[in-house]
């Protein structure tokens, strides 16, 4: 699977982290920043995550910022991106199986380094149902963000 990776100055360690574990695991990262720990602007990662994924260059994003709330906002201002923030494994997967989650959003000052691989492997993991409630639900989704676009 080809995920594409984002943070901010304060999921940069994470994101090393993160990379480097699914790169173990046989995914293919598509990193498009931050490369350092300079102070920098988390809509601007939610931005390239997004584009990534939309244009197909990934089939998943990834997106760090501190708490994950900012860069959680901005994914979702993305028409076509349903980006989740998580701090538990349960979320993570459900948010793909049943949301059809794209974005995996977390916050590297709230979760440790512990705890993140497992977050993320349980959403890389995870597959859309197709269950018809959650199709349906998922239209639902669709047709409100074509209303308020």
């Amino acid at each position: 699977m080809r995920i594409a990776f984002g943070s901010d100055h304060a999921g940069f360690d994470m994101k090393g982290t993160l990379t480097k574990h699914l790169g173990e695991l046989g995914h293919q990262v598509v990193d498009v920043g931050t490369y350092n720990a300079d102070p920098v602007d988390y809509p601007d990662f939610a931005e390239a995550v997004g584009k990534a994924v939309l244009e197909g260059r990934a089939d998943h994003g990834v997106l760090i910022c501190g708490s994950g709330v900012g860069a959680s906002v901005a994914a979702n201002k993305i028409r076509g991106i349903r980006a989740g923030l998580c701090h538990d494994t349960y979320s993570a997967h459900q948010g793909v199986e049943h949301d059809d989650m794209n974005i995996l959003v977390l916050g590297a000052r709230v979760i440790g380094l512990a705890l993140a691989p497992e977050i993320v492997s349980a959403y890389t993991g995870a597959k859309f149902t197709n269950e018809e409630r959650h199709v349906r639900r998922l239209s639902k989704v669709k047709a409100l963000e074509a209303r308020f676009r």
